[in-house]
């Protein structure tokens, strides 16, 4: 196996076939999203390629692999250098060049879902995003109170367990009033705005928990940790 002083002993150098869009890089863009500190300066949170390199320490991958990696920047490069946990194999049935979009999405669908909200089986999940009605109704605009009546009647009353939120602000009370007893409402993104003002009467009378995380600035352990998780239960 070729080593490469551009590659530390965990790390494999990567040549970069495709990449993705994010939100991320757009705002990255505009200079309101600075990359880790440590990481590429180049946009790009996600990859797919062929594997150039390996550090002395990796022993899964070899020179010739091609792959999908999860980045905290530098996609947009002709090569990459990650660290040898944050790469998976080509999920089956998917070409190298549509790998690319498969990381980042997966990544933080499958750890703010499951690994931290534990959406377990018989319960019900609202993606909710802007300008939208819930999974599974048309695409107009809806005010408040038919978005709620919408998740209420397909929740038979309940409401959802989980909300996946990428809109924020302006969401915020529509989501709480969409929870169930116990509901956790997980938020991604801000496309509708970071401030708002909320009734948080209903946090104490259903219990309800709200949570927010990223997934660039991660640290490397964790992402490995959340790499393994989809590869066992998403990529296959």
């Amino acid at each position: 196996m070729e080593v490469l002083k551009c590659c530390r002993e965990d790390e494999v150098l990567i040549k970069v076939e495709a990449t993705a869009l994010n939100r991320a890089d757009t705002i990255q863009r505009k200079g309101s999203y600075p990359p880790p500190k440590g990481a590429s300066e180049y946009p790009g949170l996600e990859c797919s390629g062929t594997i150039e390199a390996v550090g002395s320490q990796v022993s899964r991958w070899k020179i010739g692999d091609q792959v999908c990696a999860l980045l905290s920047g530098g996609g947009y490069a002709e090569k990459v250098v990650v660290p040898a946990g944050q790469v998976l194999p080509i999920p089956p049935g998917v070409s190298l060049k549509d790998a690319a979009s498969f990381p980042e999405v997966a990544c933080t669908v499958w750890s703010t879902i499951f690994m931290m909200r534990r959406l377990s089986a018989g319960e019900t999940l609202l993606e909710a995003r802007k300008n939208r009605q819930p999974a599974r109704t048309s695409k107009q605009t809806c005010a408040s109170e038919d978005f709620v009546a919408q998740v209420k009647k397909e929740t038979g009353g309940k409401g959802a367990n989980v909300i996946l939120d990428n809109t924020g602000a302006s969401y915020l009370q529509r989501n709480l009033d969409s929870l169930n007893i116990g509901g956790r409402l997980f938020i991604i993104g801000f496309m509708g705005g970071t401030v708002t003002q909320v009734n948080l009467a209903c946090l104490l009378a259903r219990r309800f928990t709200v949570q927010a995380a990223g997934l660039q600035n991660r640290s490397p352990e964790n992402k490995a940790e959340t790499v393994s998780e989809v590869e066992k239960n998403v990529a296959r």
